[in-house]
């Protein structure tokens, strides 16, 4: 009998619309020789499964299961993919805890520090990773210009701890736009990173680890048309993406084996994917890790996956039976 899969979509936060968008991708990618699928919608208190039919149908949250012609179907497997709460940030992951049913991603701790940037950041510094210098502020807490002009500088970047996809970020490159940025910042969470502006080479890695199988992948270059890597840049085409990235080997080398210790360090499980800038030819700085990164056909992942020749239908199928097994 096939084992139920569910591709859990939604969340609460601006990146609604773009977790359905990796969902689709997921759908697509999963053996359905081997599994039966399902698409799983949450936002707020309405949780729905998409039916073949194009109906839907609620969940039952006590046991996270649905009925389906008369007969209640329960799931073998959830596969991740909301961006932002409650599925990013650790919630989530506790709920299949409790009610034992695996899951693609990492867990509660590594959910809930990797998607608060400053947090995460702080904590890969103490390892000794390279990070811009930021600070923080949370909803109620203000800064004077001066003060970010003095600890951080001009230009500088103004963004979200908590969320993606560009979400309420803004390049600051006066000091009377700093207040602005900070209110736009908020209006998307309570918490609040002014971070260093870095001149290089933006680059992306995927990773991801299954008994007895290490996976770094190619490495992706990221090259926008825009000001910075914004919204339009990574959904509206306004970017060149090339992989694997134009960056010495050397280079390459020691981006794969940072990305490796991180995975270890904050005990990810799954597919991850780690942001980093490279400064002044060869220096490696940490943007930001991403433990359910964007999973359509353009993403990242699967360019890197296809760059490594590998097919991303094996790579679903050994994150899922990692878990099963």
């Amino acid at each position: 009998m096939k084992r139920v899969i569910a591709i859990v979509a939604g969340g609460d936060t601006s990146e609604y619309q773009v977790s359905l968008r990796s969902a689709q991708g997921i759908y697509s990618f999963i053996d359905k020789e081997k599994y039966t699928l399902y698409i799983v919608v949450m936002h707020g208190n309405d949780w729905h499964v998409q039916l073949p039919d194009g109906g839907e149908t609620p969940i039952d949250r006590n046991d996270f299961s649905f009925v389906l012609d008369g007969q209640k179907v329960k799931f073998d497997f959830a596969y991740i993919t909301i961006h932002g709460t409650p599925g990013e940030d650790g919630r989530l992951q506790g709920y299949f805890d409790m009610l034992g049913i695996p899951y693609s991603c990492c867990g509660v701790f590594a959910a809930s520090l990797t998607y608060n940037k400053f947090a995460c950041n702080q904590y890969l510094k103490g390892f000794g990773v390279r990070v811009a210098e930021s600070l923080m502020l949370r909803k109620g807490q203000a800064i004077a210009d001066a003060d970010v002009v003095e600890k951080i500088g001009i230009p500088c970047f103004v963004k979200p701890s908590l969320g993606g996809s560009s979400f309420g970020v803004t390049k600051v490159k006066k000091a009377e736009d700093i207040q602005p940025a900070i209110a736009k910042a908020f209006d998307e969470a309570d918490e609040v990173v002014i971070e260093a502006f870095l001149d290089g080479t933006e680059i992306s890695c995927g990773c991801y680890k299954v008994k007895g199988k290490n996976v770094v992948l190619p490495i992706t270059e990221v090259v926008s048309h825009n000001e910075y890597f914004d919204y339009d840049a990574k959904y509206n085409g306004q970017v060149e993406e090339i992989t694997p990235a134009r960056i010495p080997d050397e280079v390459r080398n020691r981006v794969w084996a940072l990305t490796s210790a991180v995975y270890d360090i904050i005990g990810a499980q799954g597919i991850i994917r780690i942001d980093y800038f490279i400064t002044e030819g060869t220096k490696i700085n940490l943007l930001e890790v991403n433990t359910t990164p964007g999973m359509t056909a353009t993403s990242f992942i699967p360019q890197q996956v296809r760059a490594a020749g590998l097919d991303i239908k094996d790579v679903m199928t050994e994150i899922i039976e990692d878990k099963l097994t």
